[in-house]
């Protein structure tokens, strides 16, 4: 991995946070998902799935960044556009009966 213009520090400070979202954002999907297995609601089957669709996008942007060496404007890219799905889905989830 190599950043010209970040600093070490700040670069471990995003890996930290992008695997507590990471940790978190699987925890909620794990339990969303675990309350629709248990009451067939699928309002919660969306819900689950906009939460996974936000934590994917959070492990994708690191795997790019980190992995595959792609620039920090991409990785930004591809977080952004799969936060706003990931939302759009958790809105309709919310809509839905």
């Amino acid at each position: 991995m190599v950043h010209t213009t970040a600093s070490q520090t700040v670069v471990s400070l995003i890996i930290a946070v992008k695997t507590g979202i990471l940790v978190l954002g699987g925890l909620i999907t794990y339990f969303s998902y675990k309350a629709h297995r248990r009451t067939g609601e699928e309002s919660l089957r969306a819900l689950a799935l906009g939460f996974g669709i936000i934590t994917f996008g959070a492990l994708t942007a690191g795997v790019l960044d980190a992995l595959l060496n792609v620039s920090l404007a991409v990785g930004v890219l591809v977080d952004a556009a799969l936060t706003f799905l990931g939302f759009a889905v958790i809105t309709y989830s919310l809509y839905t009966d």
